[in-house]
């Protein structure tokens, strides 16, 4: 079931839960870590298979642990540097998303949840390797980053194969919180695709509404 080279995933794993923030198979993070928790949470994920996950917190209510959306991503620390001011600069590479089924303990400040990852197969196997419409995504993205000064990126992206354009715009991307799960919890790469392009669609109409207003 797991990919040929990869180490088996946890069934407990500890959280790094930053709003906003998802993690995708395939995708690298990099993450700045300077709270003490999850300082002590990357001490103990390095001496540990340097396995953790990224889980988005949340404000309301329900849910199969508190305070957390009930699916999140569990990666690999792929890089570490240990900064002279005490802060950890780390690269998080995506291996496979999950159900949180429940709550384990904690340690030393940082919390640990139960993960299920048998919904997720395709994380597990030959990922996702079905087309996207790409083109009417690069159209609004052109749009998008064009108005803010940013065109000279798209060069860049439109060389991306389908899966890398579509997780990496997927984590970079600044949409809120459940915009980013919706796409974390998106079936495949080409149902993500198309969540984008109609995200950036609103953001483009509404920054038309807001210019014609002023």
């Amino acid at each position: 079931m797991a990919r040929a080279g990869l180490p088996p995933l946890p069934p407990v794993v500890p959280v790094f839960a930053v709003p906003g923030t998802i993690l995708l198979p395939g995708g690298a993070l990099p993450l700045i870590v300077f709270e003490a928790r999850y300082l002590a949470l990357i001490d103990d994920c390095l001496g540990e298979g340097r396995m953790l996950a990224l889980v988005q917190p949340r404000t309301e209510p329900g849910g199969p642990v508190s305070g957390l959306y009930a699916t999140g991503c569990v990666g690999r620390i792929t890089t570490f540097v240990e900064t002279g001011d005490g802060r950890y600069l780390i690269t998080v590479t995506g291996m496979a998303r999950f159900h949180l089924r429940g709550e384990s303990e904690g340690r030393s400040g940082y919390r640990r949840v139960m993960a299920d990852y048998s919904s997720f197969s395709s994380d597990l196997t030959d990922g996702d390797s079905a087309p996207i419409d790409r083109q009417p995504l690069l159209a609004v993205l052109r749009r998008y980053l064009t108005g803010h000064g940013m065109g000279a990126d798209l060069a860049e992206l439109e060389k991306a194969d389908d899966t890398e354009l579509t997780v990496r715009l997927a984590m970079a991307c600044p949409f809120s919180p459940d915009e980013k799960q919706a796409l974390l919890e998106a079936p495949d790469n080409a149902e993500r695709c198309r969540l984008m392009t109609a995200l950036i669609q609103k953001e483009l109409l509404t920054e038309c509404v807001s210019t014609s207003i002023h």
